[in-house]
């Protein structure tokens, strides 16, 4: 066979593995590319369901506009049962019921995202956060919460958000509050698995 007919084929032959990777990565097989750590609200979530808004492009809030009410929390409980995987000081810092900022209802402005909603409740009650831009993604992304980071408590840890009972399929810059929006902020032990998030990670 000659030398040109050899890298012919070779290049067919790594043209179909790439489609095939692409077409796995994209449906569900790999769930994400390099990037954020395990358990993060940047993962590849559940396939939206038709009522679940698109991603949006995330803008500078203005803080202006049409006020509108919701309702946030975060809770790290999933940690109590794992309490022997944090550093001995970090689990001094486990609030007794998992609860670091209790259901609350709160308020934001047209055009505020999930990630401007955390942000500024956060700060207003004197809670820790800290978060990163990335630009894969288009979105900030949660780092740490009330001092608790991914990987605190094993591999496969880190926080995630969910509105409305749904895990979203984008990060919380994306998604644009509406009123009467439940948020939940939770950290998982587990990629999910142990906050009933499991499909945030599995599902296409």
């Amino acid at each position: 066979m000659k030398r040109g007919d050899i890298w012919t084929k070779i290049i067919a032959v790594l043209f179909v593995a790439a489609a095939l990777l692409t077409a796995w990565v994209w449906d569900g097989g790999a769930r994400r590319v390099a990037g954020p750590a395990a358990g993060s609200d940047l993962y590849r979530a559940d396939a939206a369901p038709a009522r679940q808004p698109r991603p949006a492009e995330p803008v500078a809030a203005t803080g202006s506009g049409e006020e509108f009410s919701c309702f946030l929390s975060v809770r790290c409980d999933t940690v109590l049962s794992n309490l022997a995987l944090l550093a001995p000081e970090k689990r001094e810092m486990v609030p007794a019921d998992g609860v670091i900022f209790p259901a609350a209802e709160v308020t934001f402005h047209e055009g505020e995202s999930v990630f401007d909603l955390l942000r500024r409740e956060m700060r207003l009650a004197g809670i820790h956060m800290e978060f990163t831009n990335v630009p894969l993604y288009n979105s900030a992304y949660i780092e740490g919460i009330n001092n608790f980071y991914e990987f605190d408590a094993g591999e496969l840890s880190g926080w995630m958000y969910k509105v409305n009972g749904w895990f979203p399929n984008y990060g919380c810059s994306r998604y644009l509050l509406r009123a009467g929006d439940e948020v939940e902020w939770i950290y998982t032990c587990d990629l999910g698995a142990d906050i009933g998030g499991g499909g945030a990670v599995t599902g296409p």
